[in-house]
Parts: C-alpha cells; sequence; structure tokens
C-alpha cells in the first residue's frame, strides 16, 4: 500500500478491509455483550443469594460466548485458508506455551473451577494464602474479600491484624494457576456450617462438674442446634461425612496438662457466624464463672528447695 509517499510493507487493500471489519465486528461483540450482560442486570435485579448466583453466572455465560465468538470471528476473517491457518495456529501454540506459561496455565484453571465446582462467587475459601469470600471470578485471576485469621493461626503468611475471621477491607487477586499447586479450603460449598471449639483452664480444686455445665448452656444457647439445620443439610452431611446428627451437639472434652484441667467445648456453627457466636459465648461463661466462684487457671511453679544461703556481717574497723 502506497500512503504518505511509503510503501507500507505488508499492507495492501485486502489487508485493509480485514483491518476494518475486525475492528467493527470487536465493537459490535463487544457492545452485544455489555448490552447481554446490562439487561442479565436489570432482570435480575434482587438483592437475594440466589439471584446473586444466578446474575454471576448468566454474566459468566455471556462473556464466554462472546470470547468463543470473538476467537472464531477473527479467525475466519484473517485465515480463510486452512493451511494459512493451520500454520497461524502452530505459531501461536508454540509461542503462547513459552511466553505465558502462567497465564494459559490461569485460564486452564478458570475452567477446571468451573467444571470441578471447585468454588464459586460467595464462597468462603483459602486459597493461595489468602482467607476471605470470593467477589469475584475471572478467566485469569480470581478477586477474594479478605479475611483475618484467628489466634491460631496468626503467625501464617500474610501477617494479619484482624484477630477473628472478619473482613480486613483488603481486596485480594490471586492467580487460577494456584489450584494445581496448592489445596483449596472451601468452607461453604457442599456443607454451610463448620465445627468450632473454645477451652477453658481450671484449677484440679475447682468444680468442674459445674464448669462443664457453663461451657455446655453457653454452647447450646448461641451455636447451632441440630434440629434447627435444614434437613437435606443433615442428609449431605451424613452421605458425605459419614457424620450422625447425634454428633451435632455440643459436647465438653477433657485433657490433663501440669497445671490446669482444659474444658474444650465443641460445637457446629453457620461459617459466616463464628466471631459473633464466641464472643457471646465468652461474655456469658465469663459471667457465669464468676457466679460459681470458678476462676481460670494460670501457669504454677513449685519451688521445692533453695541453694544454701550465708549471711555475714562486716567486721567493725581497728581503732
Amino acid at each position: 500500500m502506497h500512503f504518505l509517499g511509503i510503501d507500507w510493507v505488508g499492507v495492501n487493500a485486502e489487508n485493509g478491509r480485514k483491518l476494518v471489519l475486525s475492528i467493527v465486528f470487536i465493537a459490535v461483540v463487544l457492545l452485544v455483550g455489555a448490552g447481554l450482560r446490562a439487561l442479565a442486570g436489570l432482570v435480575l435485579n434482587r438483592a437475594d443469594y440466589e439471584s446473586e448466583q444466578t446474575r454471576f453466572w448468566t454474566r459468566q455465560g455471556v462473556s464466554l460466548i462472546a470470547a468463543v465468538v470473538l476467537i472464531l470471528g477473527l479467525l475466519s476473517i484473517w485465515f480463510n485458508d486452512p493451511t494459512r491457518l493451520a500454520t497461524a495456529f502452530g505459531l501461536i501454540s508454540a509461542g503462547l506455551a513459552f511466553a505465558l506459561q502462567q497465564v494459559v496455565t490461569s485460564i486452564a484453571g478458570y475452567f477446571v473451577i468451573l467444571r470441578g465446582n471447585t468454588f464459586t462467587v460467595g464462597d468462603r475459601i483459602s486459597m493461595g494464602g489468602v482467607r476471605g469470600d470470593v467477589l469475584r471470578l475471572g478467566f485469569v485471576q480470581t478477586t477474594i474479600m479478605e479475611m483475618g485469621q484467628p489466634p491460631s493461626v496468626q503467625g501464617a503468611e500474610p501477617a494479619m491484624w484482624v484477630r477473628s475471621r472478619q473482613f480486613t477491607g483488603r481486596i485480594v487477586t490471586v492467580s487460577n494457576s494456584k489450584i494445581f499447586a496448592e489445596p483449596v479450603f472451601n468452607y461453604t460449598r457442599d456443607f454451610p456450617f463448620i465445627w468450632e471449639e473454645m477451652a477453658i483452664p481450671i484449677s484440679y480444686t475447682a468444680d468442674r462438674a459445674r464448669a462443664e455445665q457453663i461451657l455446655l448452656e453457653a454452647a447450646r444457647a448461641h451455636a447451632l442446634r441440630a434440629d434447627s439445620m435444614a434437613a437435606d443439610a443433615k442428609r449431605t452431611l451424613q452421605q458425605r461425612f459419614g457424620v450422625e446428627p447425634i454428633d451435632l451437639d455440643p459436647k465438653v472434652f477433657y485433657r490433663l496438662t501440669d497445671n490446669w484441667l482444659e474444658l474444650t467445648v465443641r460445637f457446629i456453627l453457620g461459617t459466616h457466624q463464628i466471631r459473633g457466636a464466641k464472643d457471646a459465648m465468652s461474655r456469658q461463661i465469663v459471667a457465669a464463672l464468676d457466679e460459681a466462684g470458678i476462676g481460670l487457671a494460670s501457669a504454677t511453679y513449685d519451688i521445692v528447695g533453695f541453694p544454701p544461703i550465708e549471711l555475714r556481717r562486716p567486721r567493725a574497723a581497728n581503732s
């Protein structure tokens, strides 16, 4: 093509038409995709969880269809000759395999996440060292609303200043390729409940029966009751995990130590109710222990002997 007195290499009338057609085609596909996503948002404008899930999967479907149509359309415009298409595809594949390994792996992870039901938007997960709720699932990255860590794992990376499973306010993006290298912990996918424990130390001379009763009363008042769980959740729990309904009731366990008797109450809660329930339980337990005259134990030391002690008086100076 001769333009502005210059012969442009590789540019001719045919390529120019294909370039203009490609730009128009990309614009049309993007506009149609944006219109369909906006229409889905207007139709599914309720704020409940099921509508949010439907809206997300509708948008994901529109994005996937638009990407496929875009790729097929551009290939059809530029490579109408099957021989040229095969050659170009081989060169592109080789380049991607060498230069974009992480991107290709992340896109593969995206399809594995969708196909394997690993997690979806709204699930609480731990992935790539990040704990939190999934906000967005993209082709390359997953966006997570980060939450803090309980005291037992405060030393884990990255360090947290929120000492419980509540949001920190940070939005974190994690590569989808992490699912191939690290385990993904899902707190809500198949069974949206989690077992929790609270432990208190008391002295061996304290009223352990009363202390156990106090723990059970607090757990029964604030933890999830087995008879209030949905029937399908119980059935899923029994079929998938082999847990009988009787194991869902709060129970106290003893552990002997050198300094105190440790009482641990085990109970079940909804995944997003943990900190509030444990706070209410802690307040009730402390008040009941004070009323019963039971104190929390602390480390004690028994001194069994002293080295010999010798006292000396200074001698008076000779006058």
